[in-house]
């Protein structure tokens, strides 16, 4: 079914989690639909493992195997999807981040949060039949007023390692689509029978249309 956009829903004036917290729900409403994930993930990631993705597969997890911490993040959506030809798994972790400000951290946040449906999988024994894990997918979705300036490396946060100790350093590395800034809108003009973009420059026009009567 084509997602739908009437889930959005005005913005409001007022404090700025009343703000971004309508919008948040209308955007997990809107990409709880497997076409607006495959066309995210097709025309914003520059990828060539992306066409190794088997996108028939797409299944949204959730329920009874997510655990009440990762229940809490009531913004975030996790999916799942094979890769083509393999019974192996790629998750999906999406963040969306309406915030007006940056979460200098979120490096840390999404650490932990994967940290969480990694002991997830464990405990449900969701893994695969070699006892590995599933690589996990970690990917954030902005739409604040000024461009996305956080470190997208988890050691980039951490002091430097003295003595040869830096091997010991923590990484992990994420995705930002930074929709109201990375975008022109001829860009976005250019993706006409892409959802995802077409969702993006509803939120330019909206955003441009706001600040005028501002």
């Amino acid at each position: 079914d084509t997602p739908p956009f009437y889930y959005l829903k005005p913005m409001k004036k007022n404090k700025e989690s009343d703000d971004s917290k309508p919008h948040d729900n209308s955007y997990k409403q809107i990409f709880s639909h497997p076409q607006m994930v495959e066309d995210l993930l097709r025309g914003f990631i520059s990828k060539k493992w992306v066409d190794e993705i088997d996108f028939d597969t797409l299944e949204k997890t959730g329920g009874n195997f997510v655990s009440d911490d990762l229940r809490h993040r009531e913004d975030d959506i996790i999916w799942k999807v094979r890769w083509r030809n393999t019974n192996e798994w790629l998750y999906i972790y999406l963040l969306i981040e309406f915030q007006s400000s940056v979460d200098r951290f979120m490096a840390v946040r999404i650490m932990v949060y994967i940290g969480l449906l990694y002991q997830d999988l464990i405990k449900s024994k969701a893994i695969a039949e070699n006892g590995k894990l599933p690589p996990v997918l970690p990917l954030v979705l902005y739409n604040g007023e000024v461009s996305w300036y956080a470190a997208r490396e988890l050691s980039e946060l951490i002091a430097p390692f003295p003595f040869g100790v830096k091997k010991y350093c923590p990484h992990l590395q994420y995705l930002v689509i930074d929709e109201r800034h990375d975008y022109t809108d001829e860009q976005l003009t250019e993706k006409l029978e892409n959802l995802a973009a077409v969702l993006f420059r509803l939120e330019k026009s909206r955003t441009k249309s706001d600040t005028q009567q501002a």
